[in-house]
């Protein structure tokens, strides 16, 4: 073999074993990887029940409803999910962040039931546009319910 075959085949060799390891990766991360959809896109994608997602969007105002139980942990909380276009009925079971109030950005990881609702076994509520995906306040603002800090406040 000349040395320009050698180093071919060890370039094709690299370039292979390159290949495996970037197939086993994605293959792992398959079953992680979760994505992102507003109110609007489960109800016009008609997405499968049981598909594991986040949901994101404003809480809709006087929709929270909190469980009697007294065990702050295991109490349930149900809301809706809206973004201005279209909500979801969210259901989930533990503490909520501080943050979290109607009428306030919020993001929640979870599964779609098949009677449609949300059952969430995560809630991340913001406090400003930096931590609101880029898509949901696109959305809320194209429909005006809401907007930058800094947009016509005179800030």
């Amino acid at each position: 073999m000349t040395r320009k075959q050698r180093r071919l085949t060890l370039i094709a060799a690299g370039l292979a074993v390159l290949g495996v390891a970037l197939g086993l990766v994605l293959v792992a991360l398959r079953d992680t990887i979760v994505f992102f959809r507003s109110p609007s896109d489960i109800v016009a994608l008609d997405i499968a029940p049981g598909t594991r997602l986040r949901l994101g969007g404003l809480v809709q105002q006087g929709s929270v409803v909190r469980d009697s139980a007294q065990d702050t942990s295991s109490r349930t909380i149900r809301f809706v999910v809206t973004d201005g276009a279209a909500g979801i009925a969210v259901r989930y079971t533990g503490l909520l962040p501080d943050l979290f109030r109607e009428g306030q950005g919020v993001v929640t990881e979870g599964v779609l039931t098949p009677d449609g609702s949300f059952l969430a076994d995560n809630v991340l509520a913001r406090h400003d546009e930096n931590y609101m995906p880029r898509e949901v306040a696109d959305t809320l603002k194209d429909d005006g319910l809401w907007r930058h800090a800094g947009e016509g406040d005179g800030s």
